[in-house]
Order: C-alpha cells, then sequence, then structure tokens
C-alpha cells in the first residue's frame, strides 16, 4: 500500500570549487543542505552536479543526498537520487529512493519524491511503501 507524505523544505545550496584532474570544470558542484518540515522531518545531505548550455532555459542536473530524520513518525535514514532537465524553460525532474538504501525504521523503505515551488516555498510530496506502514 503506497502512503503519502507531504510538507515543505528550506535549501541552500554552496558552490563548490572544481578539483584539479577532476572532470570538466564546465560542470558545476554544489553541496545540498536541506530541512525538511511536515509529515518528513529531517535533514538532507548531498551534492549536485549541474551542466547549462548556449541555450536559455536549457540545462541538467543529477544529485544524490542522505535525509535522516523522521518519516511519519519512524526515524531512520534514505538516499534520493535526482536527475532534472530543464529544456527551454520546461522542467523535467525524476527523484527517486535509491533501492536498499532505508535503514533504522525505514528498512525497506520505497517510492519517489516529486518537488513544488508555490510563492516561493519548496514543497515536497513523497508517495512511498514502507513494510508494516500503518
Amino acid at each position: 500500500m503506497t502512503t503519502h507524505a507531504r510538507g515543505t523544505f528550506e535549501v541552500k545550496m554552496t558552490p563548490q570549487p572544481a578539483q584539479d584532474g577532476v572532470g570538466d570544470p564546465g560542470i558545476g558542484r554544489l553541496a545540498l543542505d536541506k530541512q525538511f518540515h511536515g509529515d518528513l522531518e529531517a535533514t538532507g545531505r548531498g551534492q549536485m552536479l549541474a551542466a547549462g548550455t548556449d541555450v536559455p532555459g536549457s540545462a541538467g542536473y543529477v544529485a544524490l543526498e542522505r535525509v535522516s530524520g523522521t518519516l511519519h513518525g519512524r526515524r531512520g535514514s534514505f538516499a534520493l537520487q535526482h536527475s532534472g532537465t530543464m529544456t527551454r524553460g520546461a522542467p523535467h525532474l525524476v527523484i527517486t529512493v535509491v533501492p536498499d538504501s532505508g535503514a533504522g525504521e525505514l528498512l525497506g523503505l520505497a517510492g519517489t519524491l516529486s518537488i513544488t515551488m508555490t510563492e516561493g516555498q519548496h514543497g515536497y510530496d513523497l508517495d512511498y511503501t514502507l513494510p508494516d506502514a500503518q
């Protein structure tokens, strides 16, 4: 049975310096620091890689983050994998719970997360399954 979690979050993205001999310096690297509120009370920390293009409104990013806290009162952690593109201003974003990344009371967590933006506030919707979720 799928369970739905919803709330808001704040995110701080800190640009990281290019590392000599690693990758292309045109690909940006950012540290992610999030604070989730609502059904998910947690922190998220991770890294994002992003590439822009010469076409306005087109870009892509990937990110991984570890989320630690409580989900509907169950304490634990899990990882999220992001894959996003923007094609001339049209967004496409897929965020998935990394299979078998759940720990603690979130062992066995699976699902997908979507991000909303309303009046400058980030929101999330997490559709998930969890063994023995009530």
